[in-house]
């Protein structure tokens, strides 16, 4: 053992979640210390590795792969996450302090109210706990701190308070969108996004570099080592490149310690009074699981066997095609405007509630690089370029997925270089998915008939959206779920998981502002049991 060290709670995971319960608890006086399994980096190394990287289509090409805390790797799929499902599941996600939120679109969405009713609604998936009501302040909260720029207009959730900021101005492709649509009675509306429109929490406004994906090069875009440096300021201490490898209990099953091993393999005991798992909906059922005992022989937390099933994500397809007028996207944020006329309604009963929205990003080396397969060379290659990057148009979409047991998380026999399990994923994509992404299909054909579309491009392989939920699901029941209403883990009194992985439905939107909200309240209860 290389050492050992305490604090009042313990939190394993520098992302969106555990840097706020950091902030939150520090602030409050009590002694953090806080794990992140990654490196740090500097914003400015970040933007110099995308500078150099030859390949600018991987978003993920900044952020460098480290050793002894791996991740899905896009230009090499399956050389982290063991896939053994129906459909391989390989989301993006980063391991480094601030989390992946450095390498996001900033879309801030609350979930609807009938999102947290869907059983009760819709006979399909699963309840929340509790109604948007209960997390509705803790929205608030999270807007306030993360910085959201919102619009004025009516987006299905009911608010108490207003945003911090007024929106983005919206492009010229946003604009004319809005008006073709609003024409053929369908309705895009500005995003809320946690990107400054002005000077907010010593952060600069948005200055429309449209590198929002890989990383925002002035800091207008929040991310999650936003709250860790807070915390640290605060008083927090923050360890990188720790990477959490055992829960330790007690025999009464309260927990009393973390273990995690720095990058050579050194091991360090780290003991507290409280302790949070805020990794994602996979590092997080991977840790619990990798905690088994003689006492816990089916791993931390895991007396209902729902640590790691219930995965859930936001199943996507695309459309892309030429307009028959320039929109000239690329200028400002990469996102700026979504479809939210499908987000609830009677039919999901039947079928997946989703949100259609428009890409904002420059399509130019997308445009290029098929020009050049098409073997266009010289003057007519540059006229081509520039004729349909001003007219592509790019649409996307989350598809909502039901909480399944059979779609999860567990532990394979492959070794990473720790000699940690790897994780191994089983993964499906049902009817009620599917069934929706085929009506997708048919509103993407209508908006391509209303610009004149050409070449029109489909891809209907419904990709994860890295929106990793449900592993840790939250319940009032102990038998079928791992945390309760306060995100206390039914088995443990002293064990809190905040993030994504508690989620029993994620709707069909990013699910960032629900995870700050929860986290925040979160914080709350810790804090009020520590007095």
């Amino acid at each position: 053992m290389a050492g050992s060290t305490a604090a009042d709670v313990v939190i394993v995971g520098s992302g969106v979640a555990g840097s706020l319960v950091a902030y939150r608890l520090a602030k409050a006086g009590a002694s953090v210390i806080l794990l992140e399994a990654g490196p740090r980096l500097a914003r400015w190394q970040i933007v110099e590795n995308f500078r150099r990287a030859p390949e600018k289509r991987d978003l993920c090409a900044p952020y460098p792969l480290v050793r002894h805390a791996p991740r899905p790797d896009p230009a090499n799929p399956g050389s982290y996450l063991v896939n053994r499902g129906e459909k391989a599941y390989e989301p993006q996600f980063l391991r480094l302090v601030g989390g992946t939120t450095w390498h996001w679109a900033g879309a801030a969405w609350r979930l609807l109210p009938a999102d947290f009713r869907l059983r009760t609604l819709h006979g399909v998936g699963r309840d929340w706990p509790f109604p948007y009501e209960t997390l509705e302040p803790w929205y608030g909260q999270a807007e306030r701190e993360l910085g959201v720029a919102g619009p004025d207009v009516d987006l299905g959730s009911p608010r108490s308070t207003p945003y911090p900021m007024p929106p983005l101005p919206l492009s010229y492709l946003d604009q004319r969108f809005a008006q073709v649509l609003a024409a053929q009675s369908m309705r895009a509306v500005p995003e809320p996004m946690a990107r400054n429109s002005r000077a907010y929490d010593a952060r600069p406004p948005c200055c429309g570099a449209n590198s929002c994906m890989p990383v925002c090069p002035i800091g207008a875009l929040y991310h999650g080592g936003t709250h860790a440096d807070k915390a640290e300021r605060a008083g927090a201490t923050l360890i990188a490149q720790a990477v959490a490898y055992r829960i330790e209990a007690n025999d009464k099953g309260e927990i009393v310690a973390i273990h995690y091993k720095d990058p050579n393999g050194a091991s360090t005991r780290v003991t507290g009074r409280r302790f949070v798992i805020a990794a994602n909906g996979i590092e997080t059922p991977k840790l619990l699981l990798m905690s088994a005992s003689a006492r816990f022989p089916k791993g931390i937390a895991n007396a209902s066997d729902q640590v790691g099933r219930n995965l859930m994500d936001h199943p996507g397809v695309a459309v892309s095609f030429l307009a028959n007028e320039a929109l000239w996207p690329g200028r400002g944020p990469v996102e700026m405007s979504s479809v939210v006329d499908f987000r609830d309604g009677p039919f999901r009963a039947q079928q997946a509630a989703k949100k259609l929205h428009l890409s904002n990003a420059s399509p130019t080396l997308v445009v290029t690089s098929k020009l050049i397969e098409a073997g266009l060379t010289g003057g007519e290659l540059d006229r081509q370029i520039r004729e349909q990057s001003a007219r592509r148009l790019t649409l996307g979409s989350f598809h909502e997925q039901l909480a399944s047991p059979d779609n999860r998380v567990t532990l394979s026999a492959q070794k990473d270089a720790l000699g940690l399990p790897r994780p191994e994923i089983r993964y499906a994509i049902d009817d009620y998915v599917r069934r929706s992404a085929a009506d997708t299909r048919a509103v993407f054909e209508r908006i391509a008939g209303w610009f004149g579309g050409e070449q029109i491009e489909h891809d209907d392989g419904l990709e994860p959206s890295s929106h990793i939920m449900g592993t840790a699901i939250m319940g009032r029941d102990a038998s079928d779920s791992v945390v309760d209403t306060d995100c206390r883990a039914h088995d443990h009194p002293n064990l809190f998981v905040a993030g994504s992985a508690v989620m029993p439905a994620g709707g069909s939107v990013n699910c960032t502002l629900t995870i700050a909200a929860l986290a925040l309240r979160l914080a709350g209860t810790i804090e009020a049991s520590l007095r």
